[in-house]
């Protein structure tokens, strides 16, 4: 049973820092690129990092670069989403996503609210 389960969501304030992270099971975690993305309310979900199945490669939306990080450990068939200097409109649910090019599964999706 393919399983992506996120955790480390929560209140913060602007400024502040959470981490996210996503353990994975059902499937072989290390052939999967993995995404995080987010939907805040009212507006569409958006790609917020990519990372290869390797983690050699990331790539992140304009509005987060600098400010988060996604790093994986494919010994612990974990994603993480290290989230620095957040600001009210990092507030939305997020999502851990695995795909490759037969198969796509997400996460249920992690609260973060950054509010004072």
């Amino acid at each position: 049973q393919v399983q992506l389960v996120e955790s480390g969501g929560g209140l913060a304030q602007p400024g502040g820092s959470l981490r996210l992270s996503c353990a994975a099971s059902g499937f072989t975690f290390n052939r999967y690129t993995m995404s995080w993305y987010r939907q805040a309310p009212g507006k569409e979900r958006e790609l917020v990092a990519v990372i290869t199945s390797t983690g050699i490669s990331t790539n992140y939306a304009d509005s987060i670069k600098g400010r988060f990080t996604i790093s994986r450990d494919n010994a612990k068939n974990t994603v993480y989403l290290q989230m620095n200097s957040l600001k009210p409109e990092d507030t939305a649910v997020y999502y851990c996503k695995a795909r490759t090019t037969l198969n796509e599964y997400w996460g249920q999706g992690t609260q973060v609210t950054v509010t004072s």
